[in-house]
C-alpha cells in the first residue's frame, strides 16, 4: 500500500472525518492512538477535523462540499473517517455522497478488508484458532453493482418494475486483479506458512456470463504475470463456505463490489465481529480514504459503550500507507494485548467503555505492546 510521494512539507497531513452515530466517538480514539503512535515512530503528522455528518447536512443542506475531493486529493496524504448513517436522513443521502462520493471521486478502486484473529477466544469456529485466520479481501470498489446505475419503471403501481445494473470494465477489473497479486506478494502469512502466497477469485461467471466471465478471462490473464503467487478460482459461494471451513488455505481472495462487500462481512464475523474489522480504500500514490466498517449504531450512540478496536486498527492500516510499518504493527500488537487480556468493551466480553478501551491500547503502547 503505497502513499503520495511527499509533497513540500515536512508533516503527512490527515483528514478526520467522524461523521454519525459512534463515528465520533470511535474516531476520537483512532485519532489519540495515531497521533501516539506516529510521535513515537518519529512520523509527522498534522490532522485536521471536517464536519460532514448527517448533523451538518441537516443544518446545512450540503453533503460533501462540490470542491471536497479535490481539496482532499491536493491537501492531504489520508482520510480518515468514523462511521454514517443516521435515521433523520431516511434515504441516507448524505452517507452515499460522502462515503460513496469519495471513494468514487478520488478513483478508490480497491477496498482492502484485512480478516486477522488477534486471538483465540474471538474465534467462533470450533477446532480453529487465530492462526489460521489470517488472509485479506480485496474488493472492486468503484464498479460492480453499486455504480448508481438503473431506474423504476410505472413507480407504485403493480407494474412496477426495478433496474439495477452491474457494470464491469477490462480496466476496472485488470487493476484490481493486478492490485491484489501485487499485494499477495507482500503478505507475511504465507510466508510464515511455508508456501507461494495465493490468490482466489470468487465471481458467479456460470450464472453471470458477462461480467463474471470477464472477471474470470481477465483474473487469468493477469495472473500470469505472477508465476510466484498461487492462483485460483471459486464461486463466491463455494467461497463463502471455504471461509468457514478452511480459513487457513487463503491469503487473498479477489473479487468485484457485491460479493466482496458480503465476503468481506463473514471475514468480520471470524475476527471477533465488525467491531474488530478495519478496512481501506485505496489507489496506490494517491490520497486514500480508511474506515472501521461497523457502521454508525444509532443506539449505541453517546453511551460510551462502543468498540473503538475496528477504527484504531484501521489506523494501524493509515499508519503502514504512510511509510510506518514499525508503528503500525504495534498499534496492532497494542491491541491483541488488550484482547488477551480482557481489556475490551462488552462485545467482547470486557467491561471497559469506548474512552477506556482506547486508554488500554495506548498504555500497552507505551508499554512496547508486549502482553
Amino acid at each position: 500500500m503505497a502513499a503520495p510521494e511527499a509533497r513540500a512539507r515536512a508533516a503527512r497531513r490527515v483528514a478526520l472525518v467522524p461523521g454519525d452515530g459512534i463515528g465520533p466517538e470511535v474516531l476520537a480514539e483512532a485519532g489519540r492512538v495515531l497521533a501516539a503512535a506516529s510521535g513515537r515512530s518519529g512520523l509527522a503528522l498534522e490532522l485536521e477535523s471536517f464536519p460532514w455528518s448527517a448533523d451538518h447536512f441537516l443544518a446545512t443542506g450540503e453533503t460533501l462540499p462540490e470542491d471536497a475531493p479535490e481539496r482532499l486529493a491536493r491537501e492531504f496524504d489520508a482520510v480518515l473517517a468514523g462511521a454514517f448513517g443516521d435515521p433523520r436522513v431516511p434515504d441516507n443521502r448524505h452517507a452515499e455522497e460522502i462515503l460513496l462520493g469519495l471513494r468514487r471521486r478520488l478513483d478508490l478502486y480497491a477496498n482492502v478488508r484485512p480478516v486477522r484473529c488477534l486471538d483465540d477466544r474471538l474465534s467462533p469456529l470450533k477446532g480453529v484458532g487465530a492462526a489460521e485466520i489470517d488472509f485479506v479481501v480485496v474488493r472492486e470498489n468503484t464498479e460492480g453493482a453499486y455504480c448508481g446505475i438503473g431506474g423504476l419503471l410505472r413507480p407504485g403501481t403493480p407494474e412496477e418494475t426495478a433496474i439495477e445494473e452491474d457494470v464491469s470494465t477490462r480496466r476496472g477489473v485488470e487493476r484490481l486483479c493486478r492490485f491484489a497479486f501485487e499485494l499477495a506478494g507482500t503478505l507475511e502469512g504465507p510466508r510464515r506458512r511455508g508456501r507461494r502466497p495465493r490468490v482466489v477469485l470468487a465471481d458467479k461467471h456460470n450464472a453471470q456470463r458477462f461480467g463474471g466471465g470477464l472477471w474470470h478471462r481477465v483474473f487469468l490473464e493477469v495472473a500470469k504475470e505472477h508465476p510466484a503467487c498461487e492462483a485460483g478460482h471459486q464461486f463466491a459461494d463455494a467461497l463463502a463456505h471455504r471461509m468457514v471451513l478452511d480459513p487457513g488455505s487463503l491469503d487473498v481472495v479477489a473479487t468485484n463490489n457485491l460479493f466482496g462487500d458480503l465476503l468481506s462481512d463473514v471475514g468480520a464475523a471470524l475476527q471477533g465481529g465488525l467491531g474488530m474489522a478495519p478496512s481501506a480504500n485505496l489507489h496506490p500514490g494517491r490520497t486514500s480514504l480508511f474506515e472501521p466498517v461497523h457502521g454508525s449504531a444509532p443506539d449505541l450512540a453517546g453511551q460510551g459503550v462502543a468498540n473503538p478496536f475496528g477504527a484504531i486498527l484501521t489506523s494501524a492500516l493509515l499508519l503502514r500507507f504512510l511509510g510506518a510499518p514499525e508503528a503500525s504493527r504495534a498499534v496492532t500488537e497494542a491491541v491483541a494485548s488488550c484482547v488477551r487480556a480482557g481489556e475490551t468493551t462488552r462485545d467482547l466480553g470486557g467491561s471497559l467503555g469506548t474512552r477506556g478501551a482506547g486508554d488500554a491500547v495506548l498504555a500497552r503502547l507505551e508499554a512496547g505492546g508486549g502482553a
